[in-house]
Parts: structure tokens; sequence; C-alpha cells
């Protein structure tokens, strides 16, 4: 992928694919370019170890050490088979895998979300997976809901 624009793609789709590219190729400074002065990360969404207060980090500084403390820790890499554009946004649904120098592993399955300006600066980066059950690995799925009767 070229870091140049391709019109024919979806703002948010876009950067959210660069996201993942600088982010599994350790390309902090290029991650960092790809955010607005006052954009936020969400990863996850909510409380967890990763986010005490559940506020999200807020604006480049803190988007920064959040590389610094958790994404630099690792190799990650994304399994993002598919996404939906609309509006400003892309939803990415897939797994995201962190491996550590020890050779230990952590898989995330989730929807990941990438929001934009109209620059397609990134305002925000969500990520809704749980932390205490990251992946659905042996979990039954979700029965279709049709209509009663």
């Amino acid at each position: 992928m070229s870091d140049t624009a391709d019109t024919r793609e979806h703002p948010a789709r876009r950067a959210g694919m660069l996201s993942q590219r600088y982010v599994a190729n350790g390309e902090r400074e290029k991650w960092l370019d790809l955010f607005a002065e006052d954009a936020f990360v969400q990863d996850p969404v909510g409380v967890s170890p990763l986010d005490p207060t559940g506020n999200g980090h807020v604006g480049k500084q803190a988007i920064a050490a959040f590389w610094d403390e958790v994404i630099s820790k690792g190799n990650v890499s994304f399994d993002y088979p598919r996404s939906y554009a609309a509006g400003d946004e892309c939803a990415f649904i897939g797994r995201v895998t962190n491996t550590f120098d020890s050779g230990a592993s952590f898989d995330a399955e989730g929807v990941f979300v990438y929001r934009v300006d109209e620059r397609g600066k990134l305002l925000s980066l969500r990520a809704f997976w749980e932390f205490g059950r990251p992946t659905t690995d042996g979990l039954p799925p979700h029965p279709p809901v049709r209509r009663e009767g």
C-alpha cells in the first residue's frame, strides 16, 4: 500500500489500513502523524488495565505514551478480513495479535473503528474487544434472531 491517497478509497479505510501497517512495522512517528492533535484512542473501549479511567488516551502526547507503554512491547499483527466504511468512519472486524519477545502472545478479536476528519486525519481509534474474554475461541456463536410467529 502506498502512503499516497487513493481517491477511490474511503478516507477512514485508508487511515485504518495505514495505521495497521505502521503499527505492524513499528513505525511510531508515521503512526502518530496519522492522528489529529485532539484525537483519542480507546483500546479497548471502557475501563481496563490499559485504560484505568475508561476515558481513552486523549491527545497526541497520550497516544504516544500508549504506543510506548503498550504497542511497542511486542510485534503486532492484524487479521481483519472485513471492513465497512460509512460516513467518516470505517469498522474493521477481526483479530489483533501481539507477540512478545518471550514468545508469548495475546490475541484480541473485535471491531476496530477508525474515524477521520475532513483532512483524513484520525480523530479516534476505538477498539471494541473484551479484556476479560479477548477471543471467542471455543465459544458458540450468537444464535440468529428472527421474527417470532
